[in-house]
């Protein structure tokens, strides 16, 4: 491999690599960044694969990475300081203080990056898929790009180690991702596309499907995948390709009566062409390797198999049609299989868990509806709504005298707004101060523009503060204020915070939406550091693949889910232009939901306290959640 010296302006790109198996990468992220590098043509990145092992055989590498991209292998110690402490792949920009981490942060920055570079490729760009947010949503709150990110490749990499005299189990994973394209589409233009199908249909003297078959998404989203295949395309296949040959497929004719008065319900749905939808996206571009591989093993082991899966299997054909694609796999080491044509056996979908769990609260007969039920049950069993004081809840820091880079004001907002996130930050600044030891390390979860990690950062020039964002805008934002005060104790990290396993002594999070509170007071619990965490938009909690609530077991033994879920709804209603006793509700509902993350980081041998803000007024999510190990 070519060793290559780092200009001040690149940036690297760090990928793991384990092993290699009949021409597949291991981990399967890499291969998935390496399929993209290869369809972006992208070269503005030094990259390096770091072994995850220092003995790893890389002799055969050279066979299955593509020929156009200069590579280093470097050990896992030789990585800078700041990716040390996150998951790979990592994109590190010079000087070592901004990285972005995780499968879907890393792909979406490499289509920027090549975009940036050639913006004559418009295709790159497209990849993002409609107002740029393919895979945007991260993995914790978004089934989809769980699915993409992180469940398919760990399912397909498992599936490939299975052991070889065994027949092989088909992965969950992948019999879900042939439930998903039998769903109908919905795309932004829903509506005028569905009526354009009807008239083809019509034309072409087509019985549209009963509007009873396409509201399960069963048995008629599954029979137009013959068509899709066929030589003449279907009204999808052409809208598109469209997209991908820069043809033009505007109706210019406007659509006959029949059709434009046709009902809602009575319009035909559209199908899947391609994983999220019509169009080709980076979801494809992250399924193509895990399912090339898949079906590499299915074929040799298990062809009859292939039939579980037909709507997955027409997907693999399609995608081969792409420009470019076909080019960037074989530089990567893929080549197309070519899979017997199959036959689209209405497939029995299977309900998923959510489902489940909805029509089990339907049948819920011991539930009784509101909060106030659900209060007086936890009041019989002795628990009701009880603030900790406040330590101090006079101080304040000297926002005149600092820096003007330091205040939220230098933030796009009101004077009243920046006046209350003043406030806001007087209290968790206060909490953090009583704590922190010099030589600490303090993260800043779901830290936005940085407003309580730059404050953290400044006051305490002793410690480490590292920021941990999701969204890149707001990162770069508080990288700026940053620069402009100085600060050379701050990291900024753009990632799911599960993609950050460095050790640290506190965690702070300001308004940390949903179950982003629980993902950051878990994140501490596992780190046994102390966490101050400020919750807010409790109407998005709800059960994950990581949590269920209620999450104590005080709160168990009393509370179904659907009755907390009440609890969280109405702690949402505490808005300053409610009823006052409305908002009393909603403060004490507040406080139950916390009082029982509290009691939950209780059970694991911390002393918790649920603190209000002073002064109240400062944000209608004004409680404090204060944790600290014993």
């Amino acid at each position: 491999m070519k060793g290559i010296k780092k200009s001040p302006t690149e940036e690297s790109l760090y990928l793991e690599y384990s092993h290699q198996t009949e021409g597949c990468i291991f981990p399967l992220h890499t291969s998935v960044a390496l399929f993209l590098l290869s369809y972006c043509d992208c070269k503005v990145f030094t990259i390096c694969l770091v072994l995850s092992e220092e003995n790893a055989d890389t002799s055969l590498l050279r066979e299955v990475l593509s020929q156009d991209l200069d590579i280093q292998v470097i050990s896992r110690q030789a990585l800078p300081p700041i990716v040390q402490n996150c998951c790979l792949p990592a994109v590190v920009e010079q000087p070592d203080v901004f990285c972005r981490a995780g499968l879907a942060v890393v792909l979406r920055h490499i289509i920027q990056k090549s975009y940036e570079a050639e913006p004559s490729r418009k295709e790159i760009l497209e990849l993002l898929g409609f107002k740029k947010t393919c895979l945007k949503a991260c993995a914790e709150v978004s089934q989809w790009t769980r699915l993409c990110e992180l469940t398919i490749p760990l399912a397909v990499e498992n599936f490939l180690q299975q052991s070889s005299d065994q027949p092989p189990a088909i992965p969950e994973e992948i019999l879900q991702l042939e439930r998903k394209l039998s769903e109908p589409v919905r795309v932004h233009n829903d509506d005028k596309l569905r009526r354009q199908k009807l008239k083809q249909q019509k034309t072409a003297g087509v019985k549209p499907p009963s509007s009873k078959g396409k509201a399960r998404g069963n048995a008629g989203a599954q029979q137009p995948c013959k068509e899709l295949a066929g030589s003449s395309k279907s009204l999808e296949m052409k809208v598109a390709f469209s997209k991908l040959t820069v043809q033009d497929t505007t109706a210019t004719n406007r659509e006959p009566s029949d059709i434009r008065k046709a009902k809602t319900s009575d319009l035909p749905p559209l199908e899947h062409v391609f994983a999220e939808g019509l169009y080709f996206t980076l979801a494809d571009i992250v399924l193509l390797p895990c399912v090339h591989h898949f079906l590499v093993i299915i074929c040799k082991k298990s062809s009859e198999k292939l039939e579980q899966f037909p709507l997955l299997a027409s997907w693999y054909q399609r995608i081969q049609e792409v420009p470019k694609i076909k080019t960037a796999a074989s530089k990567c080491g893929i080549h197309f299989l070519c899979l017997p044509e199959l036959l689209n056996s209405a497939s029995k979908l299977h309900l998923n868990s959510n489902e489940v769990i909805a029509i089990e609260e339907q049948n819920d007969p011991l539930f009784t509806g509101g909060p106030r039920p659900t209060m007086t049950k936890l009041m019989e069993k002795g628990i009701e709504a009880m603030f900790s004081p406040h330590p101090c809840p006079s101080w304040t820091l000297d926002w005149n005298s600092l820096p003007a880079a330091v205040s939220p004001k230098e933030g796009k907002m009101s004077t009243d707004r920046a006046l209350r996130k003043q406030q806001q930050l007087n209290n968790l600044v206060y909490m953090v101060l009583n704590q922190a030891k010099p030589g600490d390390r303090i993260v800043d979860f779901c830290s936005g523009g940085g407003h309580v990690g730059i404050v953290l950062a400044h006051m305490l020039s002793s410690c480490q503060v590292i920021l941990i964002e999701n969204k890149e805008l707001s990162l770069i934002r508080a990288k700026k204020r940053s620069d402009e005060l100085g600060l050379s104790n701050i990291w900024f990290i753009q990632a799911n915070m599960e993609y950050f396993t460095g050790m640290f002594n506190i965690g702070v999070a300001l308004h940390a939406c949903g179950v982003a509170t629980d993902m950051v007071i878990e994140h501490c619990i596992q780190t046994r550091a102390s966490f101050i965490t400020c919750p807010c938009c409790y109407g998005f909690i709800q059960n994950t693949s990581k949590f269920n609530f209620p999450k104590s077991e005080k709160f168990k033994k009393t509370l179904s889910y659907k009755e907390h879920m009440i609890l969280c709804r109405f702690a949402d209603q505490t808005a300053v232009q409610l009823p006052p006793q409305r908002r009393l509700i909603g403060k004490q509902c507040m406080c139950l939901v916390d009082m029982d993350r509290a009691t939950a980081a209780e059970e694991h041998s911390y002393s918790v306290q649920v603190i209000s803000m002073e002064p109240e007024s400062c944000s209608p999510k004004n409680n404090m959640i204060v944790g600290v190990p014993t």
